[in-house]
C-alpha cells in the first residue's frame, strides 16, 4: 500500500469529499431541488467516489484498492455527465459547471495516478 495510514489522508478522497459537499448544496437550490431523479442520482454518484476510495483502502490489498479506485473513477465520470444534464436543464450556470467538471477531472487524474502507482510498485 502507499504510505497512507488512513483513507482521510488521500488527497483524491479529500477532493471527492469537497465535491460531494458542493453537489449536495447545489442540488438543494432552485429548480434542481425539485428534480428528484437527477438530484438523487448525482448525489449518489458523488458519494460513490469518496466511498469507493475509502472502501478500497480499507480492504488492505493493492489489487482490491486499485479495483475500487476504478469504480470511484467511473463514478467521477458519472458526476461529470450528470453535470451536463444539470447545465442543459438550466439548473446550473456555465461557470458552476466548469468549476465542478474541472474538479471531477482533477479527481479522475489523481485516481489514475494512484492506480498506476499501485499497479507498478
Amino acid at each position: 500500500m502507499p504510505t497512507f495510514r488512513t483513507f482521510e489522508e488521500i488527497v483524491a478522497w479529500q477532493k471527492a469529499r469537497a465535491l460531494t459537499a458542493e453537489v449536495y448544496a447545489l442540488s438543494r437550490s432552485g429548480a434542481f431541488r425539485r428534480d428528484f431523479g437527477l438530484r438523487d442520482q448525482i448525489c449518489r454518484a458523488a458519494v460513490s467516489v469518496m466511498s469507493n476510495v475509502a472502501e478500497g483502502f480499507e480492504r488492505g490489498s493493492r489489487p482490491e484498492f486499485a479495483r475500487f479506485l476504478r469504480i470511484a473513477r467511473g463514478s467521477a465520470g458519472e458526476v461529470r455527465s450528470q453535470l451536463y444534464v444539470a447545465l442543459d436543464a438550466d439548473y446550473i450556470d456555465q461557470q458552476t459547471f466548469d468549476r465542478l467538471a474541472e474538479a471531477t477531472r482533477e479527481i479522475t487524474h489523481m485516481l489514475n495516478r494512484l492506480i498506476r502507482h499501485l499497479e507498478t510498485t
